[in-house]
């Protein structure tokens, strides 16, 4: 099937001829005669499969006809990421070229008197995210009654980033009576449960499973310690003799040290991630895109839709936490029925991360080796859930040189202040059940040791003073001056030190 049969106009079969498309896409040829005939559609598809083009190209002819008026733009496309949204602006400078349509741009980090007077002239589709949408509309600069058609796309990265509550909220502000194009890369039950709210009647499009790699990736694993991920990663981008490549990485912190790393052994890199700001963003996108930065260091932003053709690699430095993100890493490359090739390094602390990715495939990630690289046991390690590692082998800690958080160590119950017992002076049970209800607070519990009785319940008798114990700001914390009855204690600043603490020398005497 060609996009001629698809019903579009011959000023948009004009622009995608220019563009050097010549077939549709499976989820562009079920989705767009749908989008045409003015229906709600949920589409899933894996990333990289031309969804963007699945509802720009329709909504060009849709709103062919028409005109916009100030502050009310006609419709209304939601992206989770800016680099999103900056791409599907590019699509409609693209397909537009022979169409009369005006579109705006609404994302943080840009002027946003710019984007004030473009609202002001009129838009016919207006390209946003959440958050900036949010705040023209609160400055009364957007009026949203007039939008007829919503896209949201990207809906499970929007569920990921914690956007759910505005997509509700700004959904709410559109007009009843609107056609919803909903579209994500998976449909885990929280998406379907929102797709259902928003939609009404939709045809539903699955061209490819969810959570499925492209078949044109080639993937492997490097198992190798921690510390020499680095040297294993130089060794990579050597062996492969690599063109261009983006190297994932799961924190922003991580993103600058490991650039910094590259630089100094001479390799031409740049890094991208959340904190920097938009105008930076865009300018390295721009540069990679066009050949002037060999490899692109990265977080998460860069995993989902952008569309960056011709990336020859892809390295994983961490495994994701996130088992469908790997998915979403490795569709940077082998894009547009191109091969690729994705490569990820796995330390022993990462199996419970690698088990996940693996599982989600249904197969074993093939393992290849690097050579002068010390072979590595994976059953060393074992990674919590946040890929941190609980000790290296040997009893060698964990370095720290990528700016990692040190591994999760087992909780210290406080320090016991006890009066040693004696021959002489045997401790009372009350005294000796004292440390265990100061070990059941030091584990954090707020239940009382079964064992320790109801402290007001023992008679007045010298004692060894009682170290204050740590402030957690917890109902049950002993502080001096406080009396407990029972399973309740009254606060220290009700008392207001109405016990008067007994000098230490009292309790030495008693010892």
């Amino acid at each position: 099937m060609t996009f001629e049969a698809l019903g579009l106009s011959d000023e948009v079969l004009r622009a995608v001829n220019d563009s050097g498309y010549t077939d549709p896409t499976p989820i562009q040829r079920d989705a767009i005669p749908v989008v045409l005939m003015g229906r709600d559609v949920l589409g899933c598809a894996q990333t990289g499969t031309g969804k963007t083009a699945s509802f720009t190209l329709p909504m060009i002819d849709i709103l062919a006809s028409g005109q916009a008026k100030a502050r009310m733009p006609r419709s209304l496309i939601l992206e989770p990421t800016r680099e999103l949204a900056a791409q599907v602006a590019d699509n409609f400078t693209k397909y537009t070229a022979y169409q009369n349509l005006n579109f705006a741009l609404l994302i943080g980090g840009e002027r946003m008197g710019d984007q004030q007077r473009a609202l002001d002239r009129g838009v016919d589709v207006l390209i946003a995210t959440p958050g900036r949408l949010l705040d023209l509309y609160e400055r009364g600069n957007i009026l949203l009654s007039d939008c007829k058609i919503l896209v949201i796309d990207e809906a499970d990265r929007m569920l990921d980033m914690g956007f759910i509550p505005d997509i509700e909220r700004i959904v709410g502000l559109l007009p009843r009576m609107r056609q919803t194009l909903f579209f994500s890369a998976t449909m885990p039950p929280a998406i379907r449960k929102l797709a259902d709210a928003f939609l009404i009647n939709p045809k539903e499009i699955t061209v490819a499973p969810p959570a499925s790699p492209a078949a044109t990736v080639a993937q492997h694993k490097v198992v190798v310690a921690e510390r020499d991920k680095r040297e294993a990663l130089r060794t990579l981008i050597k062996q492969e003799e690599v063109t261009n490549a983006i190297i994932f990485c799961n924190r922003k912190r991580d993103v600058d040290i490991l650039v910094k790393s590259l630089t100094r052994h001479k390799f031409d890199c740049a890094g991208l991630h959340g904190d920097m700001a938009q105008p930076a963003r865009m300018a390295t996108l721009e540069k990679f895109r066009d050949g002037e930065v060999r490899l692109l260091v990265a977080s998460d932003v860069a995993a989902r839709g952008l569309d960056i053709p011709r990336v020859g690699h892809v390295f994983n430095f961490d495994v994701p936490v996130n088992a469908e993100d790997y998915i979403h890493r490795i569709g940077r490359t082998g894009r547009a029925g191109r091969s690729g090739r994705a490569f990820t390094l796995v330390s022993p602390d990462d199996n419970r991360l690698l088990g996940a990715v693996e599982a989600m495939l249904g197969q074993t990630i093939e393992e290849i080796d690097l050579p002068n690289m010390a072979s590595v046991d994976m059953s060393e390690g074992e990674g919590d859930s946040h890929g941190r590692g609980r000790g290296r082998s040997g009893g060698a800690s964990k370095p720290r040189g990528r700016g990692e958080r040190s591994a999760p160590r087992e909780a210290t119950p406080e320090p016991e202040v006890v009066t040693a017992p004696t021959e002489q002076a045997p401790a009372e049970p009350e005294r000796q059940a004292a440390p265990s209800r100061q070990r059941e607070r030091g584990r954090g519990g707020s239940r009382r040791s079964e064992q320790a009785p109801a402290a007001s319940s023992a008679p007045a008798s010298p004692r060894a003073p009682r170290e204050e114990p740590q402030r957690h700001g917890r109902r049950d914390d002993v502080r001096d001056g406080s009396l407990g009855f029972g399973d309740n204690e009254v606060p220290a600043f009700f008392l207001q030190r109405s016990i008067a603490p007994r000098p230490s020398s009292e309790a030495s005497e008693s010892a």
